[in-house]
């Protein structure tokens, strides 16, 4: 009896069914084929837990079924086929498509299906879904990321304090000093033009104060960030209000063009300091009689908002250095601007926040053009966004407001 089932077990060959059944008990792989036609004419158990497709509903589909709209326009699904095709097999990794239009993260592989004559009768894809490792690995990425803008976040304030605030202040207890020494011996109009500067002075210090705890706020405090959906061209229309007294000194026109439709989803508070920095930015630095306008435009899932004034302008180095935190700029800022370096900080980083770009357009004596961007609707977390370059880059290459 042992002689006969070690005779047996020597000559034993598994059949295609006990095969299947092997792939089948696979439930955390999806392993499916697709024909010469790239239509899918096997599916696994472990394919439908994955994708939410009954076996009986998938088989005959497009083997493009189960991409994104973004790969399936990229031409993905052709090139996994042609790289395996050409190399023997083609390892990807990326998100995939199930029945209910959720995604998943994926780590795969296509290799050609081959008969006895060696003849490409079709296609295997093998693939895990490993979307629970990504948002590990990118959760440690941006912990990794968000601990080193802390940093510099630490480093840029500590200058600032260090630097930027001590500098007027020191200034100030000279000057004072000097109207305390010689206050018997001084012109009374000196007197009081000296004490008029003390005055602007310290009124700049603690409107510079206020900016520089405002921009702190946004990485150390705990005050709650809760972005709704509005609409943009009220907010416009309150900053214009408020500010009307000061552009009415220049005789400035200020036009709202933002069209009433237009919506944006945004913290509301932070909107408002916004506009309210760079609609100021501009009045400062507009000519008499000048204009400031605002505009916007939607393109794909953002609104890209545009604040023109046509005043002094800047040049390309300060155009630069707008958006860093470096002491040398903002102690120019300070002295000059009266603190509109740290303002626009405070401004990058509510935008940051809300998930938006900012940047300058600018030419000396003809004006400038401050360019934002903000979602029309809450972000998806499970969105890849393109990096900042890559995306300014194409949004500047493109006239997309003027």
């Amino acid at each position: 009896m042992k002689n006969n089932t070690k005779v047996l077990k020597e000559h034993y060959i598994p059949s295609t069914e006990f095969y299947s059944q092997i792939i089948d008990s696979l439930q955390d792989y999806s392993i499916f084929t697709v024909d010469k036609d790239l239509k899918i004419n096997s599916w696994n158990s472990g394919s439908t837990k994955i994708f939410k497709y009954d076996t009986e509903e998938i088989i005959g589909k497009p083997f493009e079924i189960i991409f994104t709209n973004e790969d399936k326009e990229k031409g993905v699904p052709k090139y996994e086929i042609d790289t395996a095709l050409k190399d023997g097999r083609s390892v990807d990794v990326r998100w995939h498509l199930c029945k209910d239009g959720k995604t998943f993260f994926a780590d795969g592989l296509v290799f050609p299906l081959k008969d006895v004559d060696d003849v490409v009768i079709g296609y295997v894809k093998i693939l895990k879904d490993i979307t629970a490792r990504k948002s590990s690995e990118d959760a440690i990425e941006k912990y990794a990321k968000d601990l080193e803008d802390l940093n510099n976040h630490k480093e840029s304030v500590l200058a600032i304090l260090s630097h930027d605030l001590r500098s007027p202040l020191a200034g100030i207890i000279q000057g004072a000093d000097y109207l305390k020494t010689n206050f018997g011996n001084l012109d009374t109009v000196f007197t009081q033009d000296l004490l008029e500067e003390f005055y602007n002075s310290v009124v700049n210090e603690l409107a510079m104060l206020d900016y520089l705890v405002e921009w702190a706020r946004i990485k150390y405090a705990a005050e709650a960030f809760v972005p709704t959906k509005i609409e943009l061209a009220p907010y416009v229309k309150k900053v214009f209000e408020s500010l009307k007294d000061t552009a009415a000194l220049k005789t400035l026109n200020m036009r709202n063009e933002i069209e009433a439709n237009y919506h944006v989803f945004v913290d509301q508070k932070m909107l408002l300091s916004i506009l309210q920095n760079i609609v100021s930015n501009a009045i400062k630095h507009s000519h008499q009689g000048g204009d400031i306008t605002v505009t916007a435009k939607q393109s794909e899932n953002r609104l890209i908002v545009e604040i023109k004034d046509n005043g002094i302008g800047m040049t390309r180095d300060v155009q630069e250095q707008l958006f860093v935190p470096q002491v040398k700029s903002l102690s120019k800022a300070v002295e000059e601007n009266k603190g509109a370096g740290i303002g626009l900080l405070l401004v990058k980083g509510f935008l940051e926040k809300n998930d938006g770009y900012i940047w300058v357009e600018s030419e000396v004596g003809k004006g400038t053009s401050f360019f934002f961007t903000l979602p029309i609707t809450k972000p998806s977390k499970k969105t890849i966004s393109c990096k900042e370059d890559d995306f300014l880059s194409k949004y500047k290459k493109q006239s997309i407001i003027r």
